[in-house]
């Protein structure tokens, strides 16, 4: 076996993409965890204040900024897969390869795969990177919903008259 040989059975079978695809997922997951977690203590933090004054509709804004970030989130992690194709020469235009990776990440798939050969498992590892962010995008809402739905049921009472024992009462 030649070492033209090998490396052409290297690239026949991905290697090289699994190699930047892992990288890039790992990268992707420390971004994502590093944003969530800020998003998530901003708005525990502010929600869990504007709640003891009550102050119900900043908590509702609060909820909608924070949903908005995570959406940000999400954007920016499209960007950073579309600059690493294009940075490691894969797909020939910037807004292609963003394009490419928004179709990957979001696993809509809207777009052929046009990866080089050798380079095909990069649109998978995309996906999947897409799947965990989004997952993780959503325990994070689920526990977001719990301040917000408070502030909500609270605003409600005042609005029935009911008596502040009662409201205060409501976790």
């Amino acid at each position: 076996m030649t070492l033209t040989h090998t490396l052409s059975l290297s690239t026949q079978l991905g290697l090289p993409g699994y190699l930047l695809g892992i990288s890039m997922l790992l990268l992707i997951m420390l971004f994502h965890g590093a944003a969530l977690l800020q998003i998530a203590k901003r708005y525990e933090v502010k929600s869990y204040l504007y709640l003891s004054e009550k102050k119900y509709s900043a908590v509702g804004l609060t909820f909608y900024l924070g949903v908005i970030s995570l959406f940000i989130t999400h954007i920016l992690e499209i960007i950073i897969w579309g600059i690493s194709l294009w940075a490691f020469d894969l797909l020939p235009d910037l807004d292609i390869s963003v394009l490419f990776a928004g179709s990957s990440y979001t696993a809509m798939g809207f777009m052929e795969d046009i990866l080089p050969i050798g380079w095909k498992m990069l649109a998978i590892i995309i996906a999947f990177s897409g799947m965990f962010s989004f997952a993780w995008t959503a325990s994070v809402m689920i526990s977001m919903t719990k301040n917000f739905r408070q502030a909500y049921t609270r605003m409600h009472m005042h609005k029935l008259n009911l008596s502040a024992d009662v409201i205060d009462r409501f976790k």
